[in-house]
């Protein structure tokens, strides 16, 4: 079957999700409302628990489990900022039949929680539109069709074969799965195969970057505009330590990926602003090339602020910027430490999948960060991302976003394809 359609009650519970404003906090900072990820779980759980589906686990992590180095700052900061910053965005466990040994056991991990840019829903001419439509509660919703549709013709699954779908916060605002999905990972909730369902094409990509985030700070002195070389010139500094570092960078051939993502001083054109701050996003597909990263980042801004130094410590506006460039600067890390899911070789787990017919994406084709980072190298299972539509051409985390039913059903069809054959194998079925 190419196609699995939607029926009435899946169309409805898609709209009725899409109307739930889900941004996480870290999109919308401390003062934003509330998302209403709760409501939304237990509205996904309710048309799951038609298909026979329980809830293993509803609820947030300790804080405890925040205090790590890999944790973004942001987390970290808001954690001690926002009182309910746990429990207003906690994570689902959907489990169908009793629990079964891992290597029998299909794991699917889908987040509900969107980025800023909230939009009316709506369904027009077989379009689904909405924050979240392709990103990924869309995908949520093709996962129950797919089960409807392969329970029919599998009495084995959910008896002797397990199936976990992980409902998640905490994926998108740069949170990198250290509150969703890692806790439900640490806790057991994994399967012999997993798949994040995030826009491939509905094609299989196990691989995921991760990213790290510099912060360069300039903490000097400001001055007037008729006295420029009485302060320290925190745009020229950071303007020139930019281009530095982005040339620098981009010269590396290791797959690493560079966004100068933003350059902070002042808005005004009659002073010298003396502090300002570099943000720089570094997307590595290796967690070896990113410790490596961190560095050759180090590196790379103490051989900028000496070519600085050099090129302006003879012009008297800039002498005291060039002269001091290095005691006025420091980096200070905000995301790092992240590991990277790497395609690991696993022929049984391949076998299956390919005899669902299911295709990869080439492997020089650029991967993207997500949650599935958690299960670089853990041992006996094997991990994909796997999704219909495409990020930039669904304009997830951009105005307009929307799904296409006819992506969807087609999704939710190699997704049944994927359990039969996943559950043939688990049985030793040819």
């Amino acid at each position: 079957m190419k196609r699995i359609p939607f029926l009435p009650h899946e169309c409805e519970l898609l709209l009725r999700l899409l109307e739930m404003n889900t941004v996480g906090l870290l999109e919308l900072g401390a003062d934003g409302p509330r998302p209403r990820l709760r409501e939304a779980q237990l509205a996904y759980a309710e048309a799951a628990a038609e298909l026979g589906f329980s809830v293993a686990y509803h609820g947030h992590p300790d804080p405890s489990a925040l205090d790590r180095r890999d944790v973004p700052r942001m987390v970290r900061e808001a954690l001690a900022d926002v009182p309910d910053f746990l429990e207003c965005q906690p994570s689902m466990v959907l489990r169908l039949g009793p629990e079964m040994p891992r290597e029998r056991t299909v794991m699917f991990n889908v987040h509900l929680d969107t980025v800023s840019g909230w939009e009316p829903s709506r369904f027009l001419d077989g379009r689904f539109h909405g924050r979240g439509a392709i990103d990924a509660k869309g995908p949520a919703v093709a996962l129950l069709a797919a089960v409807r549709a392969a329970a029919g013709l599998l009495p084995e699954l959910g008896r002797t074969t397990g199936v976990l779908i992980q409902l998640v916060s905490g994926e998108e605002g740069g949170a990198m799965g250290v509150f969703g999905t890692r806790p439900l990972l640490e806790q057991g909730f994994v399967g012999r195969l997993n798949i994040f369902c995030e826009p491939t094409g509905s094609r299989l990509l196990p691989r995921s970057t991760a990213s790290m985030t510099a912060r360069v700070v300039v903490d000097g002195l400001d001055s007037i505009d008729d006295r420029p070389g009485g302060g320290h010139n925190a745009s020229v500094l950071l303007g020139f330590l930019a281009q530095h570092l982005a040339e620098r960078l981009s010269h590396r051939n290791d797959g690493i990926r560079v966004c100068v993502a933003g350059l902070r001083t002042g808005p005004l054109h009659n002073r010298v602003y003396g502090t300002g701050e570099l943000l720089l996003n570094l997307a590595y597909e290796d967690s070896l090339d990113g410790r490596k990263l961190e560095g050759t980042m180090e590196a790379l801004l103490a051989e900028g602020l000496t070519a600085f130094t050099e090129k302006f410590r003879g012009l008297p506006d800039f002498r005291l910027t060039a002269e001091e460039a290095e005691s006025v600067t420091r980096l200070e890390w905000l995301k790092r430490g992240l590991p990277a899911l790497v395609a690991r070789e696993d022929p049984w787990a391949e076998s299956v999948l390919r005899a669902a017919d299911l295709p990869w994406v080439p492997a020089d084709e650029p991967s993207f960060t997500c949650d599935a980072i958690w299960l670089d190298r853990f041992p006996g299972t094997y991990t994909t991302v796997f999704g219909p539509g495409d990020l930039g051409s669904n304009n997830a985390h951009a105005q307009g976003e929307f799904a296409d039913l006819a992506d969807l059903e087609a999704y939710a069809a190699g997704v049944a394809r994927l359990l039969r054959h996943f559950t043939r194998a688990t049985n030793g079925q040819s």
